[in-house]
């Protein structure tokens, strides 16, 4: 009875370490936001901008220069969206389309990156900062970095191209009055 006594003692003291341990994802993730970091892409955690999901998910973004603002538009995976949406390419749908078509540049390697990315990349988005994928992270570090060189040329062809025109100078300014 007491060999039974001190064995529980053993268990208690030693359960809170195992709940320490990371999980099999967890030791996944890690390198692979590590490998995000160190290519210059910031991982949040945010609300998508998907219908139906609350939770928080991770959206691996790509800053677009200050001075070069991006167009703003919403790509949303088929299985994600409505069918009354208009289809972009390989079962992507536009949820929101940029106001001025995307140039050539853009499109080659926005439906390269569309047709190899994994099923559970469920949006891109594009505002005048940045440009997100968001997805719940199912690959490993090393197939992750076979997508940068395409979301780096999309990033680079569409900076530049926000949706608004130039700065509007205040009221009178230009104005030359006494």
């Amino acid at each position: 009875m007491v060999w039974l006594v001190i064995l529980a003692a053993m268990l208690l003291m030693i359960s809170p370490v195992m709940w320490l341990k990371p999980s099999p994802r967890q030791r996944r993730i890690v390198p692979l936001r590590n490998a995000a970091a160190k290519a210059g892409v910031r991982v949040v955690l945010e609300k998508p901008p998907l219908h139906g999901i609350e939770t928080a998910m991770p959206g691996y973004r790509w800053s677009y220069p200050a001075a070069a603002p991006g167009p703003h538009f919403l790509l949303v995976r088929a299985s994600e969206a409505s069918d009354l949406l208009k289809p972009c390419v390989a079962g992507w749908r536009w949820r929101i389309e940029p106001l001025r078509s995307l140039p050539q540049a853009a499109r080659e390697p926005l439906e390269a990156l569309l047709t190899r990315l994994p099923q559970d990349a469920l949006v891109i988005e594009s505002n005048e900062s940045a440009i997100t994928l968001w997805w719940w992270e199912s690959q490993t570090a090393e197939r992750f970095t076979t997508y940068l060189d395409d979301f780096r040329r999309l990033r680079d062809a569409l900076a530049g191209r926000a949706d608004r025109g130039g700065v509007k100078p205040d009221f009178g300014a230009g104005a030359t009055g006494d």
